[in-house]
């Protein structure tokens, strides 16, 4: 077994620093970064009883309207207001990247790389009473935890959750107006439908499912394979449907006038901007940093996986609707190089100016209107965020 490392960063890791124009001092300054939370939308009264059970006043983050934050070392884990779903932790970079999408009740939005949860969770937030937000992640395990935190914040009557993987996945909206109906086919009045949720399910639906999970985990994946619905909330717009409706791939035609309003591509990276991500391998050992950040072969997958996934994520994008495309890398490779290559290839897609930023402590990317954050910069993680809308051809 690797001894932990004693140097405060490897060679090879400042090397990769270097290469790409990072400064290795972010990974100091990140022990003084705060931590941050939001604040569940009508919570806002207790305030002053949650700064007395964690014993820390609540800094208001000025730039990011129900964002707070605390030092480092409060814990809210076990506090009442935590496990009551009044207050989650999601880091200020990540709000920023869902806070410009802009979304806007009744818009329906797709998270192409859900997990953990705490992005969807802020989505659902800003939905309101109208809309949907559908999820999706290839790691069903994962998954499974973005359901744990809508049932526990109360947000997941208008989600829904496929395990899929996101460079394929195909679904529409579910929407209820006129748009939905010309964009489906007829279908027979005997096929099952879906009936309202229950973690509870009937003996004989729980075997089918186990069933079918073993059949997909025996055979390769292919895309003609539906994706597994995990959780739909009430009026996600699933309740009532045949799978056959359900399960309904859109069309190019039909994605331009019935596609998602806005789309999420929040893609995995090698998570060097996520600096305390980076300070655990110091006890994982830098054998696991060389082969999980630093190997060429992963990497150059890594950014393959990126750019299909914004590829599908555009794809699923109606025309004029928004979508926001991230990392917590701070490389060049998997941020810039991804943007750059997109539009190459889409000329129907065009970066949009982030017009808040202008208020925010983040510095620009090197592309005009991308933005980059980091713990010098901002006192946050690091992330990367740029922005498309889709137009028409």
């Amino acid at each position: 077994m690797e001894e932990p490392s004693k140097s405060p960063l490897p060679e090879a890791f400042l090397s990769f620093l270097q290469a790409n124009g990072i400064d290795p001092s972010i990974y100091i300054a990140s022990d003084s970064t705060p931590r941050y939370l939001r604040l569940k939308p009508g919570s806002k009264a207790e305030i002053e009883g949650i700064e007395a059970e964690i014993k820390c006043k609540l800094e208001k983050v000025n730039w990011l309207p129900g964002f707070y934050s605390l030092p480092p070392d409060i814990l809210i884990a076990n506090s009442k207001s935590y496990l009551d779903g009044k207050i989650y932790g999601i880091d200020a970079a990540s709000g920023a990247a869902v806070s410009v999408l802009n979304i806007s009740p009744g818009d329906h939005v797709l998270d192409l790389c859900a997990a953990p949860g705490a992005k969807l969770c802020m989505m659902l937030d800003l939905l309101g009473d109208s809309g949907s937000v559908t999820g999706v992640d290839v790691a069903r395990h994962r998954l499974a935890a973005c359901r744990t935190m809508l049932h526990k914040y109360s947000l997941g009557d208008r989600c829904r959750l496929f395990v899929a993987d996101g460079t394929t996945f195909s679904l529409a909206p579910l929407r209820v107006d006129s748009c939905s109906r010309s964009c489906e086919s007829s279908f027979e009045e005997k096929d099952e439908r879906f009936r309202e949720w229950t973690s509870r399910r009937p003996w004989k639906e729980r075997k089918r499912a186990a069933k079918a999970r073993e059949t997909m985990s025996l055979q390769s994946v292919t895309t003609s394979e539906n994706p597994e619905l995990i959780f739909y909330g009430r009026h996600s717009g699933v309740v009532g449907l045949s799978k056959n409706k359900l399960y309904k791939t859109m069309s190019d035609l039909e994605v331009s006038s019935c596609g998602y309003d806005k789309v999420l591509v929040d893609a995995e990276c090698t998570h060097d901007g996520s600096v305390k991500h980076i300070q655990k391998f110091e006890n994982w050992g830098w054998t696991t940093l060389q082969r999980r950040v630093l190997d060429a072969v992963r990497t150059d997958s890594l950014t393959l996986l990126q750019l299909k996934l914004l590829r599908n994520g555009f794809r699923l994008l109606k025309v004029g609707g928004l979508l926001v495309y991230s990392t917590c890398s701070l490389t060049v490779a998997q941020n810039e190089d991804i943007v750059e290559q997109f539009l190459k290839e889409n000329t129907s897609a065009e970066l949009q100016e982030i017009k808040e930023a202008e208020e925010w402590p983040c510095k620009s990317g090197r592309i005009p209107k991308t933005l980059r954050f980091d713990p010098l910069t901002s006192q946050t993680s690091g992330l990367f965020i740029a922005k498309f809308t889709k137009l028409a051809a």
